[in-house]
């Protein structure tokens, strides 16, 4: 686990843009900006001093998808508690690296964006994404002692948004989709952990991450309503293929490998379980309504949608 690079560069092009009208220019963002520096928390206030017993494991028992495998019946207690270990730090990993990426995606935004609201939020949300790396990071040094280097599909992901120069994207991909997804993932996790120190960790994290959809739906607002249609298929094309690249991401079958299982067995029952299907299915729950509000979901993007079995999210209730 300790191979993988520990520095490397990515060619990005994208305009820098002055605004030299210091006032408001998109409803709501000022007041979001307020908000984001009166809630500025510091991460060293958290309880680090909590025991966390990862043998006996965080999460009950009942929610494990391998539960009455063939493969994972054949494992003895001590691999089971070591497989828990390695998957929940191959998770925490991927939490941490998506943070790193919407860390390096905020400050393109501060460059990017062509009023000055937006620059000012985004400047409180580089602030936000290096606590939580800052936090996410302690938590895998001092309680699991481990770290896996980020999985193909994010990676992918965060390329794509980070190389894209149409300062759009960057909202679309970051704000929207991923930290739409983060705060969802985030969300399942606090309530099913029982480590009071991880619960209180992402109840801080998930309070930063919902200005941050809302920064993304407040940004976007009527920008897509006189798009060309050409323009707008790209938007569509973009949104449909990187909720197709994210449905599956949080299937570790780096793990799967590194504790001698059978990695197709194991991805096949990641995929299949129910109780999975359901997990990727409302990992979704607050991107579609955003997309909608967005005038984003149209016939191609409802299509899409209803291939992966997430349309019925619809009317949910939007951010913002």
């Amino acid at each position: 686990m300790s191979t993988h690079l520990t520095i490397e560069q990515i060619t990005t092009s994208f305009d820098t843009t002055y605004a030299w009208n210091y006032g408001s220019v998109k409803e709501g963002l000022r007041d979001l900006y307020e908000k984001a520096k009166r809630d500025q928390w510091e991460g060293s206030i958290l309880p680090w001093d909590t025991n966390v017993d990862i043998e006996k494991g965080i999460f009950p028992q009942e929610i494990n998808p391998f539960l009455g495998h063939p493969f994972y019946n054949k494992m003895t207690e001590k691999e089971r508690k070591e497989f828990g270990i390695q998957d929940l730090s191959w998770t925490l990993s991927q939490f941490l690296h998506g943070e790193q990426g919407a860390l390096l995606v905020a400050g393109q935004l501060v460059d990017a964006v062509p009023w000055m609201d937006g620059k000012l939020y985004a400047a409180s949300q580089v602030m936000d994404e290096a606590r939580h790396v800052e936090v996410y990071d302690r938590y895998l040094r001092e309680k699991l002692g481990k770290e896996w280097p980020i999985n193909v599909q994010l990676k992918s992901m965060l390329d794509i948004v980070l190389k894209d120069s149409r300062w759009d994207f960057k909202y679309l991909g970051m704000q929207i989709i991923l930290e739409g997804l983060a705060m969802a993932a985030f969300g399942q996790m606090r309530e099913l952990t029982t480590c009071a120190l991880l619960k209180d960790l992402i109840t801080n994290v998930m309070r930063d991450e919902s200005r941050h959809v809302a920064f993304g739906v407040l940004s976007l607002r009527n920008y897509y309503d006189d798009m060309s249609m050409n323009e707008l298929r790209d938007r569509e094309e973009f949104i449909v293929t990187s909720c197709e690249l994210m449905r599956d991401r949080l299937i570790a079958d780096e793990v799967y490998a590194h504790m001698g299982l059978p990695v197709m067995e194991a991805h096949e029952a990641m995929l299949t379980s129910p109780l999975m299907i359901e997990f990727r299915k409302t990992l979704f729950a607050r991107i579609v309504p955003n997309i909608k509000r967005l005038g984003l979901l149209t016939p191609y993007v409802r299509q899409g949608f209803e291939r992966l079995g997430i349309l019925g999210y619809e009317d949910l209730p939007a951010d913002a």
